[in-house]
Formats: structure tokens, sequence, C-alpha cells
């Protein structure tokens, strides 16, 4: 008996052992190479990823994988994901939301063909963008770098804030190696500057507030921004998702302590053109 109960269980260890081996091991992705991720750029061009993660490698790495790329950082000085994907739809649709693999394809087959990724010459704007006509007439010789329009319902009173700061940041020109605070630009959002109340987002609610709506315009520039190869020197996210632009291309703002910025990178001076009309909000960054 005892030895029949022995044969069935080295029976039983045996089919376990086979079953086990049978099953293959998922090898892990090869690691990205420099040309669409560059440990040294990626720190030194995001402040504040300096001070929250330091100079540490493996956490740079997993950030731009995990957060990064979707956000619309630029992983080095010639490589941004959502601008690559932007500028070929025949990528969209290969890839969607894969953001890995359009960094994977660039590094493959897309510097071989010539495609850009840097955004440092005309980037297609995303589904429901459109170029600030009139502006572009009167200024024939600007390049188009980047463009992205959202909707807003004009009959409600956010819309007066998202026409009033709008129109604060078009026009604005910043000269190579100059900074933009979108804070600065737009004002402090007080009655006295003409804003009035409207729903903000306070401790993951919506609340009443004076100035409710800039953040949708704050978040359609950094969407152009994002078109134009343009990575922000300080961004935040909301701690709501919103309805009006994809999540990870929101930028919120708040008092003084929450900002969108840039620098301009280019060799030329660039202009953000702004415009608010009949519920589409647009704007349009040109290098002059």
């Amino acid at each position: 008996m005892k030895r029949k109960t022995s044969i069935f269980i080295s029976m039983i260890l045996c089919f376990c052992l086979l079953w086990g081996s049978g099953t293959p091991v998922k090898a892990a992705p090869a690691a990205l190479t420099s040309l669409t991720f560059d440990a040294d750029y990626y720190y030194n061009t995001y402040p504040d990823l300096q001070a929250a993660l330091g100079y540490d490698y493996n956490s740079l790495y997993q950030h731009y994988l995990t957060s990064g790329l979707a956000e619309g950082r630029s992983g080095s000085a010639e490589f941004n994901c959502l601008v690559y994907r932007n500028n070929y739809p025949d990528l969209q649709a290969a890839f969607g939301n894969d953001y890995r693999a359009y960094c994977v394809h660039y590094e493959t087959y897309g510097k071989a063909e010539g495609r850009s990724a840097s955004g440092d010459g005309m980037a297609l704007a995303p589904a429901g963008a459109k170029d600030n006509t009139a502006a572009s007439a009167e200024a024939p010789e600007n390049t188009l770098l980047g463009s992205y329009a959202t909707a807003y319902n004009p009959n409600i009173s956010r819309a007066v804030n998202i026409a009033l700061a709008a129109s604060r940041i078009n026009g604005v020109v910043i000269q190579p190696g100059d900074s933009f605070s979108f804070n600065h630009t737009i004002l402090p959002r007080t009655a006295a500057n003409g804003y009035v109340e409207a729903n903000v987002i306070v401790n993951k609610k919506y609340v009443p507030g004076t100035g409710g709506g800039i953040c949708q315009v704050s978040s359609t520039l950094y969407a152009a921004m994002l078109t134009a190869g343009l990575p922000a020197t300080e961004r935040h996210p909301h701690s709501l998702n919103v309805g009006y632009i994809p999540e990870g291309m929101d930028a919120t703002i708040s008092g003084n302590a929450l900002d969108l910025r840039f620098t301009n990178i280019f060799d030329d001076p660039i202009q953000i053109q702004a415009s608010a009309d009949q519920g589409t909000l647009t704007i349009s960054i040109y290098k002059l």
C-alpha cells in the first residue's frame, strides 16, 4: 500500500514539474537607447524631477516609461513621443497609446527614415486643432510649430475667464533662451483683473472660485507645446480628470504655487497666438 502511495505521489510531482517546465519565461523588454532616453538631458530639463528623484538613472528611466512619455516630456534632445505620434498618422494607427512602441520604432526605423520627433519644424496638430488663419495671413513668413484646440460652452461664466486668459497670452513673444510664465502673463485671478466666478477644482472637488476656466487655457497651451516639441520646465496635472483634453495633456494652475512654464529652446523668437471664438479655444505657437 505504501509503495502504491509513493508511486502515485511521484507521478503527481513529475506531472507538476513537466507542466511547470512548459511555461515560457517572458523576457523583459530591451532598454531604450540614448536616442529616445538620455538621462542627463531628462534630469537637466525638468527641475521638478531633480527635486523629486535626484540623479538616479533607474528612477529617471522608470519615471519616463510610466509617466514622462504620456505627459509629453522629451526623453532626449531629438525625441518627444507625443510629437512623434502627432506627426505621423500611420504610427498612430499602428501603436495607439502604446508610447514605448513609438520609442522603439524611432530607434529601429524612424530615425533612419528621416522622421522628425523633436518638433523642430511643422508638427501636425491633433484631431480637432486648427490653424489661426488670420494670424498666419498677417505673418506668412512665420512657421507653425504646433497647435491645439479644445471646446468649451460659450454660454456659461467660465467662458469669460477662458476668453480673458486667452487674450492675455495672445501675441506674447518669447526670445531664444527666455522663459514664459502662464501665471505671470494672465495676471492674478481677481475681479479687478476682469475674472468672474466659476467652478474650480480644490482638493479633488469642484467648488466656486474666481477665475474658473483658466486651466483650460493653460492645458490647451501645454498641448500646443507638446505638438511643437517645446518641453515644460514646470507643469502640474489636475487632481481630477478634465473632460476638455486627453489625460496626461492637462496643466493646472493654482495661485502662485502651481504654474505652467517653459523656455524657448529654439534659435529664433517664438510667438503664442490664442483665440477663443464661439466655443473653440485655439492656441498656436509660431517660430518668427
